[in-house]
C-alpha cells in the first residue's frame, strides 16, 4: 500500500521547494493539547461530513433555520446542543471554529459574522459571489489573523492527488496544457424549494468554478491571468428570468496561465451529457486523463515514446505509449487519521477537508486552500462569465490582495 512516506522520498526529484505539506497540506500526526471544538451549519452539506470521527476534533453544536434539518444534524454527529440560526451558534464561547455549508451567496456575509465572533471558518464553495465580496473577504480574513479555509473537493479528489504527486516527481515534463470539465445536467431539481426559487435558480455556471480550477491550481501553484469563454443559453424560462440575468446553461473558458500554459474549463448545467467532474492534464513527458464519461475506460497515462509510427494517413508520428492506471485509493493511507481511512463524498475527499481543516487549527499552520488558494480558485470564474456576457471578449484577471 502506497502511504505518507511514499512521497517524503520526492526531494531528489521533485525540485525545490515542492515538499509534503505543497502536496498534501498534513504535516504528520502529533497529538495536540486540546480537541478543536466544532460547530456545523447547514443542514444538507453540512450532513456529509467527518468532524464527530476526528480524533482531534468535537462537534460542540450544530445549526439550522428549518428544524427537521437541525435534527438531521443533532443525529449526524451525535451533538446535544442545536441552535436555530447561525448568529446564536456564534455567541457559543465554547464554539471555536464553524464550517459554513450554507448557500453560496451567503458565504461572504456567513463568514464575516463568524470571524468577527473570534471563530475559525471552513466555507463551502465558492468563497465569494462578486469581486467586491472577494475583496472584503481578503481584508477580514487577514486582518483577523484566524484560520480560513475553502473546502473545494477537487482538490481531495482521488486521481487529483495522484496528479499532484505525478507532477511533484516531475513526471509530466512541461505540463503545458490542462482542461477541467463539471458537467450537471438536471440541476433543476434544485431550483425550486416548496414552489420558491433557490439560490440555484439561473446562476451562471463559471459563478461555481472552484471544481475546475482547483483541478490544475491545486496541482502546480499556478494563476489564472487571462480569459475568453463563450456560453450557451435557448428560450427556457430559467435563463429568461433570473436573479443573476444569466442567459446561460453552459459556459466553456478557455484561460491563460501566469506560467504560459493554458486550461480550458467547462461548466455545463444542461444537455446529453454524463455529469461528474473530470480533468486531464497534458506534458510533453506524459498525459494523465481521468476516468472516460462513458465508464468505457480510464484513468489512463500516456506516455511519450522517442520511436516512431506510421497513423492512419502513412505519416510518420512519435509513438504514444497507453497505460491503464489503477486509481490509489489515498484514503486508506496514512494521510488521513486512522478513523478517518475510509470512502466519502465528492470521491474520498470529504474526509481530506475534515482533517486538513481541524489538523491546521490544532496545529496552528495555515490550510491547503487558505484565502489565497480560494480566491485563486473563484475569481477567474467571474471573469469568465463577465467575457460570456460579453461576446468572449478577452479579460485579465485581476490579483485580489484585500
Amino acid at each position: 500500500m502506497s502511504t505518507r512516506r511514499d512521497f517524503l522520498r520526492l526531494g531528489a526529484t521533485a525540485g525545490a521547494g515542492l515538499a509534503a505539506a505543497r502536496l498534501f497540506g498534513q504535516t504528520g500526526f502529533t497529538t495536540p493539547a486540546r480537541k478543536v471544538r466544532i460547530g456545523i451549519v447547514g443542514g444538507r452539506f453540512g450532513l456529509g461530513f467527518q468532524f464527530h470521527e476526528h480524533p482531534d476534533c468535537v462537534v460542540e453544536a450544530v445549526a439550522e433555520l428549518r428544524p427537521e434539518r437541525l435534527a438531521a444534524l443533532q443525529r449526524v454527529y451525535r451533538c446535544a446542543k442545536g441552535y436555530p440560526s447561525l448568529e446564536a451558534m456564534l455567541k457559543d464561547p465554547k464554539v471555536e471554529a464553524v464550517f459554513l455549508a450554507t448557500p453560496a451567496p451567503d458565504h461572504m456575509n456567513h463568514t464575516l459574522l463568524c470571524l468577527a465572533a473570534g471563530k475559525h471558518v471552513l466555507s463551502a464553495v465558492p468563497a465569494a459571489m462578486t469581486l467586491e465580496e472577494c475583496g472584503r473577504l481578503a481584508g477580514a480574513v487577514r486582518k483577523s489573523g484566524l484560520t480560513y479555509m475553502m473546502g473545494e473537493t477537487s482538490c481531495w479528489q482521488q486521481l487529483t492527488i495522484s496528479a499532484r504527486k505525478f507532477h511533484a516527481e516531475g513526471r509530466f515534463g512541461h505540463l503545458y496544457y490542462t482542461e477541467s470539465e463539471y458537467h450537471h445536467p438536471g440541476l433543476e431539481t434544485l431550483y425550486f424549494e416548496k414552489g420558491k426559487r433557490t439560490w440555484r435558480h439561473g446562476l451562471p455556471p463559471m459563478h461555481y468554478p472552484t471544481h475546475c480550477t482547483s483541478h490544475l491550481l491545486s496541482v502546480t501553484g499556478e494563476r489564472l491571468t487571462e480569459v475568453v469563454c463563450h456560453g450557451w443559453g435557448d428560450d427556457h424560462p430559467i435563463v429568461k428570468d433570473n436573479a443573476y440575468g444569466n442567459p446561460f446553461w453552459t459556459e466553456t473558458a478557455l484561460f491563460r496561465t501566469d506560467r504560459g500554459n493554458s486550461m480550458r474549463v467547462a461548466i455545463w448545467w444542461r444537455g446529453a451529457q454524463k455529469g461528474g467532474e473530470r480533468a486531464r492534464y497534458f506534458g510533453d513527458k506524459m498525459s494523465f486523463y481521468f476516468s472516460d464519461p462513458t465508464g468505457a475506460g480510464g484513468p489512463v497515462l500516456v506516455r511519450a515514446e522517442t520511436k516512431a509510427e506510421k497513423d492512419s494517413g502513412g505519416f510518420e508520428r512519435a509513438s504514444q505509449v497507453l497505460e491503464r492506471y489503477a486509481e490509489v485509493r489515498w484514503w486508506q493511507t496514512d494521510l488521513l487519521p486512522e478513523p478517518l481511512r475510509h470512502d466519502s463524498g465528492h470521491e474520498g475527499s470529504h474526509c481530506f477537508i475534515t482533517h486538513e481543516f481541524v489538523d491546521a487549527i490544532a496545529k496552528g499552520r495555515k490550510p491547503f486552500v487558505g484565502i489565497d488558494e480560494a480566491l485563486a480558485y473563484t475569481v477567474p470564474g467571474m471573469i469568465a462569465h463577465q467575457s460570456a456576457m460579453q461576446g468572449g471578449r478577452a479579460l485579465k484577471i485581476p490579483a485580489i490582495t484585500g
